[in-house]
């Protein structure tokens, strides 16, 4: 597993199950107290979490999992949102997913002049005073910890709207080019996304290849586009690209 995506683990076991010794997490992640040490260094040098005796334990004053997810290979989700920003014409209706990369794409999206539907509370903050960009947000119950909407509503509301290109945020991609999600209760809401936008645009940073997630949201032929910032898993470009998705490496 790539370092950074074993970062981002780390953090979302320390955020769900609280502190943990270092060899539960190398027994979590399948890897060596040695490797597990060093990257709990790092994380603690970066401010992420706190180091005890044998192991570590979350930061008290930090309640929201998307700020911990959002400080995650930071640049690299930036350069995948830049390029994504170029891909949206003006005029266009844009969905945005939840998610720390779907964020980023909305600053980029600033000053353009564009039709924006999304359930993100966090895109919402980043657009809602921009007066070009009309913002449409979805409705249904908040999930306070990833400043998303989600359940019936969320879905029928979808139901009720057109978009001409999706941005759509993962947990990871599976070998065989399978979109999945850690977070079941956001799956659905993404089906009914893809259904409602004439394009599909994944985007995706290297850890994501080959990815974790116990529910899969769509099929490599439902994507368009992926964008990733790095040459993606071999076996996994093979398996997008038969199925016709455009690779956008930046």
């Amino acid at each position: 597993m790539l370092r950074d995506r074993r970062h981002e683990l780390i953090l979302r076991i320390l955020r769900s199950d609280g502190p943990a010794t270092v060899e539960l997490l190398a027994e979590r992640l399948d890897a060596s107290h040695a490797t597990i040490r060093r990257d709990l260094v790092q994380l603690g040098e970066e401010g992420l979490l706190r180091r005890v005796h044998g192991g570590a334990m979350p930061i008290d004053d930090r309640d929201d999992p998307f700020v911990d997810v959002a400080e995650v290979r930071s640049a690299e989700k930036d350069a995948i949102a830049r390029r994504c920003a170029e891909l949206v014409k003006d005029g266009e209706t844009v969905l945005l997913d939840i998610g720390t990369t779907a964020h980023r794409v909305a600053r980029q999206l600033k000053g353009r002049s564009l039709t924006v539907i999304t359930s993100s509370l966090a895109v919402l903050d980043e657009l809602h005073d921009e007066e070009d960009v009309q913002v449409m947000l979805l409705g249904g119950m908040l999930r306070r910890d990833y400043r998303s909407l989600v359940g019936f509503l969320t879905e029928d509301n979808l139901r009720q709207v057109h978009a001409d290109r999706l941005i759509l945020g993962t947990s990871g991609v599976r070998p065989g080019g399978h979109v999945m999600d850690t977070t079941v209760v956001e799956v659905p809401v993404k089906r009914a996304m893809i259904a409602a936008s004439d394009q599909v645009v994944l985007v995706a940073d290297v850890g994501k290849f080959p990815g974790t997630g116990m529910a899969k949201v769509c099929e490599p032929g439902d994507l368009d586009i992926v964008v990733t910032n790095a040459p993606v898993e071999p076996v996994t470009g093979a398996a997008l690209r038969k199925a016709g998705v455009e690779v956008i490496e930046v």
